[in-house]
């Protein structure tokens, strides 16, 4: 999630609509319409919704400026002589919301845990890095039939080590000059003890009412498909917050959700729904926001599936793809097209990066389309809490008319919903996805969505070369040897199209009449220290 204010990289639900409950108010809380969140353990939440949430109940080590620079958070220091060994120390008096100090051993306990295999969590990729990671994941026997994996070899990164109850290194397993960035991410929150049942086993229920360090700690219980509401924490020694509390509301509907911000029933939508777009500067006027986002929205092609594994087909549905109608028609021109598989707002990126592949030509891709045998009907598989219905429809009309063939457009309820059945592999067609970054570097669009072990590759894509230019990039000694590492890794992507890039986002939101100071940060996340309450 992570561009703007603080480094967190997502997968991008979009909104969602309605709890069945009205949440609490009081004169200095707000509103803030969020989706059903998949998890709500740091190291496990990998989708903006949950992300929003987990920056108000945790505080980070490190945040960044409107310059995408990492500053100083939770953590007093952090230094390395060599990009490999890193010595953070953290800032005194800090502690959880049920009293407990926040110490180095928060930080290695949480990170063990994220890391280790066996608890599945989806941000362990982002630990590895760290020295020790393989020794934490289980491999497949590689025998035939039906095998149990054997345990991993140790439980706990070698990599991590306490110097005292405020300071620890991390050693990672080759030098990377972007780590400090990488520690802002919503991965890297520390937990208490009390999260933990025994060493490395999660206390049941903690994601239920999670305990952090953060402005905010829970008020109740997550009130699944309704609400999440946080409260101030009074003993919080970081940067001050102006509200009292915070209530999460949960949407499925994004228009739904917008009827409740226009009534004053939601303070912040973080994002307008498509069909409110031509009507939002008048229900709202100086209450229609946009801000710069890192967002990036695709499609991606299962490629395990013999129907999508000739680069051909994949090639011609981009290129029956007019990007540049459906901005236009659809989205009135709050999003442009994409023809790169990274942000413009990170360093190294490249207008039409892509190529051919992304330039609109409805003859030559029915020609290779049909030259490469591709199939007679796919469907794209979308979460309905986002607001994805009317782009999709377009979509599919688009190769209806550029390739002669059936499109359908098929709706899963929640986010939550379509990467579960994604991460199965249920035969869900092409696959809705976005993309928001973790943090302010062009390799967090290339390693998690791409690379043969990324968090975040759900269309089952690998290339050896491409990972070892990626990590060729991370290990490069100054930041333009690593793009230009990272870049030729892009040209890659370009020639093989896992994914069809099709939009570079921006944050089209909107606030009610009782708040002000409402910024959405490139990450699509409200900032919880800026927002008040109007007088």
């Amino acid at each position: 999630m992570a561009v703007g204010a603080t480094a967190i990289a997502l997968f991008v639900a979009g909104c969602s609509g309605g709890g069945s409950d009205e949440p609490e108010a009081t004169s200095n809380t707000v509103i803030i319409g969020i989706g059903e969140p998949q998890h709500l353990l740091p190291s496990n939440t990998t989708e903006s919704s949950g992300a929003q949430v987990l920056a108000a109940l945790y505080y980070p080590l490190v945040n960044f400026d409107a310059q995408n620079n990492p500053f100083l958070v939770a953590a007093e220091s952090i230094e390395s002589p060599d990009n490999k060994v890193w010595t953070v120390k953290l800032k005194p008096g800090f502690t959880f919301h049920n009293g407990e100090p926040v110490t180095a051993d928060s930080y290695i306990n949480a990170w063990n845990h994220g890391a280790y295999g066996p608890n599945g969590n989806g941000g362990a990729y982002f630990f590895e890095r760290i020295e020790g990671y393989a020794d934490l994941q289980s491999t497949d026997p590689d025998e035939d039939g039906p095998q149990e994996a054997p345990e991993p070899k140790a439980k706990t990164l070698s990599g991590l080590k306490k110097v005292d109850d405020t300071t620890f290194t991390v050693t990672l397993s080759a030098p990377f000059s972007g780590w400090e960035s990488v520690m802002g991410y919503t991965t890297f929150y520390p937990l208490p003890n009390a999260a933990f049942s025994s060493p490395g086993v999660l206390a049941e229920g903690f994601e239920e009412a999670p305990i952090g360090n953060g402005p905010f700690k829970m008020k109740g219980k997550w009130e699944h498909d309704s609400q999440i509401v946080v409260e101030k924490f009074a003993e919080f020694k970081g940067d001050p917050v102006k509200v009292d509390g915070i209530t999460y509301k949960i949407y499925q509907d994004q228009k739904a959700e917008y009827a409740d911000l226009v009534a004053g029933n939601v303070d912040v939508q973080t994002q307008i729904p498509i069909e409110s777009l031509g009507t939002a500067p008048a229900d709202l006027g100086d209450r229609f926001k946009k801000s710069p986002s890192s967002s990036f929205a695709f499609v991606g092609f299962p490629t395990f599936q013999p129907e999508f594994s000739k680069v051909e087909v994949r090639k011609a549905i981009s290129m029956a793809t007019n990007r540049q109608e459906m901005t236009d028609q659809i989205f009135l021109g709050s999003q442009t097209p994409a023809t790169s598989f990274v942000s413009p707002v990170v360093a190294g990126y490249r207008d039409n990066s892509c190529g051919e592949a992304c330039t609109f030509n409805a003859a030559a891709a029915k020609d290779m389309y049909t030259k490469a045998g591709g199939p007679a009907e796919i469907k794209i598989t979308y979460n309905a809490d986002g607001g994805h219905k009317a782009w999709v429809d377009a979509m599919c009309n688009q190769l209806i008319a550029n390739l002669g063939i059936k499109c359908t457009g098929v709706g899963e309820p929640k986010f939550a919903d379509l990467l579960t059945k994604v991460e199965k592999k249920e035969p869900v067609g092409l696959i809705r996805l976005g993309w928001i970054m973790d943090y302010p570097l062009m390799e967090n669009y290339l390693g998690p969505l791409y690379g043969t072990n990324g968090s975040s590759n759900y269309y089952g894509y690998s290339n050896k070369e491409f990972d070892k230019l990626v990590a060729e990039g991370s290990a490069a000694g100054t930041p333009e040897e690593a793009i230009q590492k990272w870049q030729q890794a892009e040209d890659i992507l370009a020639a093989e199209m896992p994914v069809i890039p099709l939009r570079h986002g921006q944050n089209v939101f909107g606030h009610s009449q009782k708040v002000t100071n409402v910024v959405v940060d490139a990450q699509a996340r409200v900032d919880i220290f800026k927002i008040e309450v109007a007088s």
